[in-house]
């Protein structure tokens, strides 16, 4: 790439952006000192503005409210969603079937019908019950 500004053929646009270039750097140049110098003016001059956009911020979130207002999702662990809801209806049907069956094997146990899968099976269950018990 050939630097322009050395050969003196400059496109209009391209004077410009470099005219623009140079203005913003003497006018940021320029503003520091002026804040340098006046610290409690420029103190003032922030605060106000600051101020001014708090408050407009203010007043267009409560006359102009946006349409997409929060839609983040709080995570699962602590809302009660409608699935979290139905999963725990759920665990409670299954926790209910075990112990319909257990009480079958009791049953069976007082009529001295018991088999040794009939022990199997309780432990199974047992175990089937925890889990679902402490969510694992």
């Amino acid at each position: 790439m050939e630097d322009y500004r050395q050969r003196g053929n400059l496109q209009p646009n391209q004077k410009f952006l470099l005219k623009m270039k140079n203005f913003l750097k003497q006018t940021a140049k320029k503003g520091l000192e002026w804040a340098a110098k006046n610290p409690k003016k420029f103190f003032t001059h922030s605060m106000v503005f600051l101020s001014v956009s708090f408050i407009g911020s203010l007043i267009q979130g409560i006359f102009f409210p946006s349409q997409s207002t929060f839609k983040i999702k709080p995570p699962n662990l602590y809302s009660k969603s409608n699935t979290t809801q139905q999963i725990n209806k759920n665990q409670e049907k299954e926790m209910e079937k075990i112990v319909n069956e257990l009480k079958i094997l009791k049953m069976k146990r007082d009529r001295k019908e018991f088999q040794k899968e009939d022990s199997l099976r309780i432990e199974y269950l047992y175990n089937q019950y925890q889990e679902l018990q402490h969510g694992h």
